[in-house]
């Protein structure tokens, strides 16, 4: 941990703290890009910040960290951009988020050639120190919320991309323009040959907004009064989109097939209420509501055909290839090939 030492009077500055103390690990990042670690502050307005360093591997370094064996130039690169698309996010984004859709407050970053480095709130200290698996139905609605939220302080129609630079075109870490590796290891099935025109269809929505693209439940820190909404780390993969993929993939990570059978229909009336208030809260009467749910709930099974396409390729027993996954996509292919009038 001695190698934050050169960066303390740069987290003092930005902090305001006097000194700093030991850091503490929290975890690795993946692929073996750097680390995420706590660090203490004397005299400062808060006891701790996290500290997220970047250091990309370097040549010589070991190979093959990649926990599944995707180590490609591909991957290199996806990844260099995924964290600078982090840092323009905190830059430039997150100051839009309220505390119904709740993100780390930014200290400050740094780069030089080989590294980046951001100074971020403890969330643990501000509120929300619980990390929860598998949520029940008020869990669930409480992530949806945020994701609601989020997806509404940012709607925009889908020819307004201008405000957008620095994040990804296509958000998602699953893209299927950053992933041509996965999509040529699957089966040669249907779905393969129907990858691009499910892309498309989600792309083409006529509303988008900024989708945070690695939504899992793993990456919210949840508050220990068990009402309010989560906060949200781990931007890498935003950009524009249609919210269905959050709402889908976030699904896929806290609630079995079972539930996502028996309560898809609960689930998504909880999220477009909240989209619904959100949008209103922030935008007025700019949208007709009833045009973004009914769109966004035909292209629901197209977001989870996308993510099922990319875990064909990248991992094909994973446990999310569920029967329910699977009637997902079978919806998603009989839309793809018939889009109806309805959609615009």
């Amino acid at each position: 941990m001695d190698s934050f030492k050169p960066l303390e009077d740069w987290i003092c500055d930005v902090t305001g703290a006097e000194s700093i103390g030991p850091a503490t690990p929290v975890q690795s990042l993946w692929s073996g890009y750097g680390q995420i670690v706590r660090i203490p502050l004397l005299k400062a307005s808060v006891p701790t910040v996290i500290v997220k360093q970047v250091r990309p591997p370097q040549v010589g370094d070991q190979p093959g960290r990649h926990p599944r064996g995707w180590d490609t130039p591909v991957s290199h690169r996806r990844k260099l951009r995924s964290y600078a698309v982090e840092s323009a996010f905190y830059a430039r984004f997150a100051d839009r988020c309220d505390d119904r859709c709740r993100v780390a407050r930014c200290w400050g970053q740094t780069s030089d050639q080989d590294s980046l480095t951001l100074v971020l709130e403890d969330l643990d200290a501000a509120g929300f120190p619980l990390r929860l698996g598998r949520l029940d139905i008020d869990g669930v609605a409480r992530g949806l919320a945020w994701l609601a939220s989020f997806h509404g302080t940012f709607l925009h129609p889908a020819d307004d991309a201008s405000d957008f630079d620095g994040l990804w075109p296509i958000g998602t870490y699953w893209h299927l323009d950053t992933r041509p590796d996965e999509w040529r290891a699957m089966p040669e099935d249907d779905l393969k040959r129907q990858a691009a025109a499910i892309d498309q269809r989600l792309n083409e929505s006529s509303f988008q907004t900024l989708v945070h693209g690695d939504a899992k439940v793993a990456n919210m820190c949840f508050p220990a009064d068990d009402r309010s909404a989560p906060a949200m780390v781990d931007f890498q993969y935003v950009g524009r989109g249609c919210g269905m993929k959050d709402v889908a993939y976030f699904l896929s990570s806290c609630v079995d097939e079972s539930e996502c059978q028996r309560n898809e229909s609960t689930y998504l009336a909880i999220y477009f209420a909240a989209l619904r208030a959100a949008v209103v809260r922030h935008h007025g009467d700019r949208f007709d509501l009833d045009a973004l749910e009914r769109q966004w709930r035909q292209l629901y099974p197209l977001a989870w055909a996308d993510f099922v396409r990319f875990l064909e390729g990248w991992c094909p027993g994973h446990a999310k290839l569920t029967g329910y996954s699977r009637r997902m996509v079978h919806q998603a292919l009989t839309s793809a090939k018939s889009p109806t009038s309805s959609d615009v």
